[in-house]
């Protein structure tokens, strides 16, 4: 497989699905930009040189991991616009994108944490 990529990965009767978490990412990324009320997305929190090496943009205002008990995680950083919902808006990406993942992967997304960064003035 590609390297520095990360995979989740998938058994099955017949061997292995291995699922890119970057293709997770962008099917979270693009379920949260399509939820009425979001303006786009922000950039991922780093803590240090190394969290950047090897990302793409692909990812950009998604993170993907997995939790002790190996269920999926996913966090989004969205900006929404002005005069929206802030509480409705943070609901309604968590189902977009828990749906979204799970209908395009079969993973099933143990949680969703939307961080609202920021209010854009695009309506």
């Amino acid at each position: 497989m590609g390297e520095n990529k990360e995979y989740i990965t998938l058994p099955d009767e017949k061997g292995s699905i291995n699922i890119s978490e970057e293709v997770i990412a962008v099917i979270a990324a693009n379920a949260a930009r399509d939820t009425e009320g979001v303006s786009g997305l922000a950039s991922v929190p780093v803590k240090d040189l190394a969290d950047r090496i090897g990302k793409k943009n692909a990812q950009k205002g998604v993170k993907i991991s997995l939790d002790e008990e190996n269920n999926l995680c996913v966090s989004v950083y969205v900006l929404t616009s002005i005069g929206a919902s802030v509480g409705k808006v943070g609901k309604d990406v968590q189902a977009s994108v828990a749906s979204a993942v799970e209908a395009a992967t079969g993973i099933t997304v143990a949680e969703v944490n939307v961080n609202i960064c920021g209010i854009t003035l695009d309506r």
